[in-house]
């Protein structure tokens, strides 16, 4: 069995998770998409990690070589649903609302559908990538949202006013495996299960801390992870791969 990082940058993150690999004695790659496509065996297992484009309008190319992958009997973990489900705001959000879990309200700006007078203030974002703008008053909205449109739309989102620092959890194979800082149980939950909403076997869930609970902020499917979480991440992935390939048997 080889375990493949199928991923078109190099980062100390990717690197990290070959190092890994190598260590516990499995035969460890980063190879592009395409690259995966033509040496990879249904023995193996991917680990997708493309990333949003630098243009922030969407995710990098591979994700029809990674279906093909699938299709051909390669286990492929963060399919090309999750890594859509993580890199796209608003599948995010429909994703954690379906699944119950907090989230802050999330709507659509864009051409040709109807958008809800905002009760402000709010805050604007796109959909793939970072950055955000607080938005005070509706000419901050139409300024920002000149900014940041995309051609497909871009999201406003209600503001949430956390009552501490946001946390970032790591989830590798529904276990929690790395975080920024201290969190409770109820915390770790529902970073889990954010996770799992979207189908995703290695991402970073944002949480914020409210006076009433935490919420669902953001997910991120090509986490970046300090060496020894990403020690970590590959021992649950090679559990969660084993365990599928098992029940698949």
């Amino acid at each position: 069995m080889r375990l493949a990082i199928v991923a078109h940058r190099s980062s100390e993150t990717n690197a990290g998770l070959v190092a890994a690999g190598e260590a516990l004695g499995i035969h460890t790659v980063q190879l592009t998409p395409r690259e995966a496509l033509h040496s990879l065996r249904p023995t193996d297992v991917a680990l997708a990690r493309l990333e949003v484009l630098e243009t922030c309008d969407g995710i990098e190319e591979g994700m029809r070589e990674l279906e093909k992958l699938a299709a051909a009997g390669v286990l492929v973990l963060n399919p090309p649903a999750a890594l859509a489900c993580t890199h796209d705001k608003l599948l995010t959000s429909r994703a954690l609302r379906r699944a119950g879990l907090p989230h802050p309200h999330t709507w659509l700006i864009a051409d040709g559908i109807p958008t809800p007078v905002p009760e402000l203030p709010i805050v604007l974002k796109r959909r793939h990538g970072g950055g955000e703008t607080l938005c005070r008053t509706h000419a901050d909205v139409e300024a920002a949202t000149r900014r940041l449109y995309a051609a497909d739309g871009v999201l406003a989102q209600e503001l949430v006013l956390p009552h501490s620092a946001r946390a970032r959890l790591v989830i590798a194979g529904g276990r929690v495996i790395d975080g920024n800082a201290p969190t409770t149980r109820s915390a770790r939950t529902l970073a889990i299960l954010a996770a799992d909403a979207v189908h995703a076997d290695l991402a970073g869930v944002d949480l914020l801390p409210t006076r009433t609970g935490w919420m669902v902020a953001e997910l991120h499917g090509a986490v970046e992870l300090p060496r020894a979480a990403a020690d970590r991440a590959v021992i649950e992935l090679l559990r969660v791969a084993r365990d599928r390939r098992a029940a698949a048997a």
